[in-house]
């Protein structure tokens, strides 16, 4: 990320907090902190943070981290204004915005920071007349909407996902364990450039191809004429992707796996054709179940149809059947209906899809 990139993107971002009055906002997530600083992408578990980001309504904002850190962030950020706090950071960082905008109200991600945390935090600011507010999704309305440089590097890491989907068959062979397979995929996206995965593979054959969010097994072997779901994703250029394929491991795929397969696929091909600027999320949802209503196979797709795409897997907006969120020009989401029978298994079909201004893009 660029320096000019990430000051405009918080320059957007004071205009939000104008909007509620906030004066400090205090970034915990670390995608936000990302997106906002360039600092550190990823926080490993909930309790090792990298560190947060003060954004200011008078543009002097702030870099907090421990000292671990404070080489890396000094390199990225004005050094006075990089901010090291001990072991209770919640206590130090209060006593900095104490200081910063005294009596003010100061916002802060609820979703992104312990009740440990929180309590320490306003019990240290007690008495100061700051006031807190809580303020999800201020950054994540910013993050929704793709820039042309985002757009760019999402669609090289799906590129990539795509290619690894076409060299994919070659190590669908009866024997091998789903697990060895996640492996190759994994090496695949190392070998040609990926920096991770952008999620843990999965890799379901039969009947554990019924379980959306299954884990491949070592003990799981694939074997002869029969399906294989695979949903897999890489980081590239720290942008995720996000993919799934059904493939038939053999030369004589049954009717069924046939007959299933064309449902999803033209379940997708309505919900791709239904998203343009303006529709609402859920219509989006609504094609693709409208059409598994009309086969009497609905009660088999068990999920959502998609979700956003971005610095993380999962982003807004999503597409369920709930959502009234109207699509924009810059959103990416996922189109990935799919059918699940747990005596026999489950076929998903995945593609990546960008609103555009008269319609959208398949990536």
């Amino acid at each position: 990320m660029s320096e000019q990139m990430c000051e405009q993107r918080r320059e957007r971002l004071r205009a939000l907090m104008r909007e509620q009055g906030i004066e400090a906002l205090l970034i915990s997530h670390a995608a936000n902190r990302y997106y906002l600083s360039g600092f550190e992408l990823h926080d490993v578990q909930l309790n090792e943070s990298a560190g947060r980001l003060i954004v200011m309504a008078d543009g002097k904002d702030w870099i907090l981290t421990d000292s671990r850190y404070l080489d890396a962030a000094r390199r990225l950020w004005e050094p006075e204004r990089v901010f090291i706090y001990g072991a209770d950071a919640p206590e130090d960082i209060a006593k900095l915005l104490k200081g910063l905008v005294p009596g003010k109200t100061i916002g802060f991600e609820a979703r992104a920071v312990t009740l440990e945390f929180y309590e320490k935090f306003a019990e240290t600011l007690a008495g100061s007349g700051c006031r807190l507010s809580k303020a999800d999704g201020l950054v994540e309305r910013l993050r929704v909407i793709k820039d042309t440089e985002e757009i760019r590097r999402m669609e090289i890491s799906c590129r990539l996902n795509q290619q690894m989907m076409e060299w994919l068959p070659g190590v669908l062979v009866p024997g091998r364990s789903e697990a060895a397979v996640s492996w190759d995929i994994e090496m695949f996206f190392r070998h040609h450039g990926a920096t991770e995965l952008a999620f843990t593979s999965i890799v379901g054959h039969g009947p554990n191809a019924a379980l959306p969010h299954y884990l491949p097994s070592k003990d799981a072997l694939l074997e002869a004429e029969n399906l294989v779901l695979v949903d897999v994703g890489c980081r590239l250029e720290d942008y995720c992707s996000d993919q799934t394929r059904t493939f038939w491991v053999g030369e004589k795929p049954t009717e069924r796996f046939k007959k299933t397969l064309e449902a999803v696929q033209e379940a997708q091909h309505k919900a791709i054709r239904a998203i343009h600027p303006g529709v609402l999320a859920c219509d989006v949802y609504k094609a693709a179940r409208g059409h598994f209503e009309s086969l009497g196979v609905a009660e088999a797709f068990t999920h959502g149809l998609g979700h956003g795409v971005g610095l993380e897997t999962h982003e807004g907006p999503s597409l369920n059947g709930r959502n009234k969120t109207p699509l924009e020009p810059g959103m990416i989401v996922t189109v990935e209906p799919g059918l699940y029978f747990p005596e026999w298994g489950g076929i998903r079909w995945e593609h990546m899809v960008l609103v555009t201004e008269d319609g959208c893009r398949v990536l």
